[in-house]
């Protein structure tokens, strides 16, 4: 019986390094396009989806650490990312972010 919970530790390690490698490779190749992109729709997109990257990765490492302490840090990713692309979306619509009325 403790033989098959071993083989599941090992595999489920195994998984999460193989993922973190992808998603690392991931957010590189993103980086290149959030730096080289051809338009800035091209560069606000691959920002969101860095940050979509990152909340993968904090949710990984507490799948390797065995804890939940990750788990708000993966909410406040969520949270931030979202005002983020929101105030980008309106900046690259309007041109700015707070409209001032001095009338």
């Amino acid at each position: 019986m403790e033989s098959i919970l071993d083989v599941t530790q090992t595999l489920i390690r195994t998984s999460a390094m193989i993922a973190i490698i992808a998603v690392a490779i991931s957010v590189i190749l993103l980086i290149y396009r959030a730096i080289l992109g051809p338009t800035n729709p091209d560069r606000a997109v691959a920002l969101d989806i860095i940050g979509i990257n990152l909340m993968a990765l904090a949710g990984l490492i507490a799948i390797l650490l065995i804890t939940t302490k990750f788990n708000d840090v993966v909410l406040l990713i969520g949270i931030l990312l979202f005002i983020g692309t929101v105030a980008l979306a309106k900046f690259l619509e309007k041109g700015v972010i707070i409209e001032r009325d001095l009338d």
